[in-house]
């Protein structure tokens, strides 16, 4: 086991992301240890992050992550519990949609009223997580960003685009699915594209969901319409990239028609309550995790489809796991930077993650198709699983992010 080299780095660990896993895992780790020396860098302005008009689902394991990082409670007036989720499967121009499978809204825990998700608007929690790293000493360079860097015996000397200089212990990658350190590390990946893009809005409807998430699975992709607090709904609507930027382009009216096609009546006359964007959506794992003294977290580790709504999630199971490793470690007077200690990360995160890639992958390929036989065998698949409470408990628990041996900060314990 290394011991810990002389600490004459700027910083014990450098993040390069400051989005939700760059910022958790700052927090985190200054959290669990007030003595390490945390910078955050990232290319946008952190005055900016209240202008997020995106929404995320955070699941009960995350949310008790940030109730243990004192985020929670600040934010959680502007959550909308998840109560409900169907799941149905046709074409576009059928006129009636059967709801084939049906999830409560609960963990399912005795005594417990957890909902298994939260949505929460990106604007609330961004903002909330930076104030909350700011308080406990984390340093920012932003907007500035790691143009490239050297690995040493002791450190790891960035080179900002700005031209400044900084050493650190540890470089953390929470760049994104395009992370340009990932390349810079000699990192390899598995990636393909599907041809599919994700539009993500926001829309204001006539009647209360009540707390319901819908998942309408199309020929095209998923169309997922999950519930914001008051009468409005985050969506995340799949289509093929070239139909996609076509809607996107479109005139308010085209996309309104189009939009209300696969959303249906029953909540009534929908209108646009945000802008519009698509996201080309693939399949991208790394084939390794660390290297000396560089870690992937998030997405620049693994991106994988929407269909599961569990890629941030992932995220932040990454972030309870390297700061567990790190804290420990340092605890210990080990190096927080040596492979040894990193490789015990890489083994809890990175079969995890793949196991979901896959799954995403699969789960993708089945159910965005017209095909007859496959629409009868998922169909078939689907009402049996809804048939069937003890399959539709584990389910919940694994959206919830509630099984397998999860790090402390997920059971919402301090590290």
């Amino acid at each position: 086991m290394a011991e810990a080299p002389h600490k004459g780095a700027d910083f014990d660990v450098a993040i390069a992301g400051g989005g939700y896993v760059g910022l958790s895992l700052a927090v985190a780790l200054k959290s669990g240890d007030s003595g390490l020396k945390v910078v955050v860098i990232d290319p946008k302005p952190m005055a900016v992050l209240d202008r997020d008009p995106r929404a995320s689902a955070i699941a009960a394991a995350a949310s008790r992550m940030l109730t243990q990082l004192g985020i929670w409670d600040d934010i959680k007036d502007s959550a909308q519990p998840i109560t409900e989720m169907i799941v149905t499967d046709s074409k576009l121009r059928d006129k009636v949609r059967p709801v084939f499978l049906t999830f409560g809204g609960e963990t399912g825990k005795a005594g417990e009223n957890e909902p298994f998700a939260n949505m929460m608007p990106n604007g609330k929690m961004l903002p909330a997580l930076y104030e909350k790293a700011k308080a406990l000493g984390v340093e920012f360079d932003a907007p500035d960003s790691a143009a490239s860097f050297t690995t040493t015996a002791s450190d790891v000397r960035l080179t900002l685009a700005s031209g400044k200089s900084v050493s650190t212990r540890l470089l953390v990658a929470a760049d994104g699915v395009r992370s340009r350190l990932r390349d810079l590390a000699g990192i390899r990946t598995v990636h393909w594209d599907y041809g599919q893009s994700g539009i993500v809005t926001t829309v204001a409807h006539e009647r209360p969901h009540n707390g319901r998430a819908e998942e309408h699975f199309l020929p095209a992709g998923p169309f997922a319409i999950l519930p914001l607090p008051g009468n409005r709904s985050s969506l995340v609507w799949t289509e093929r990239t070239d139909d996609a930027r076509r809607l996107v382009a479109s005139d308010d009216f085209t996309f309104e028609i189009e939009l209300q096609r696969r959303f249906g009546h029953h909540l009534g006359t929908l209108e646009l309550a945000g802008p519009r964007n698509a996201y080309p959506l693939g399949l991208t794992l790394a084939r390794d995790f660390v290297r000396p003294r560089f870690a992937l977290a998030g997405d620049a580790a693994h991106g994988i489809h929407p269909i599961a709504g569990q890629g941030l999630n992932m995220g932040f199971k990454d972030v309870a796991a390297l700061a567990e490793v790190l804290i420990e470690a340092n605890r210990l007077g080990q190096d927080i930077g040596a492979l040894d200690v990193l490789e015990r990360y890489q083994r809890w995160r990175r079969f995890d993650a793949w196991q979901m890639g896959v799954v995403t992958d699969v789960l993708n390929r089945l159910f965005s198709n017209d095909n007859d036989v496959l629409r009868a065998a998922r169909d078939f698949g689907l009402g049996l699983v809804d048939r069937m409470p003890f399959l539709k408990t584990r389910f919940i628990s694994e959206a919830a992010g509630l099984t397998g041996p999860a790090p402390k900060l997920l059971s919402g314990k301090p590290i």
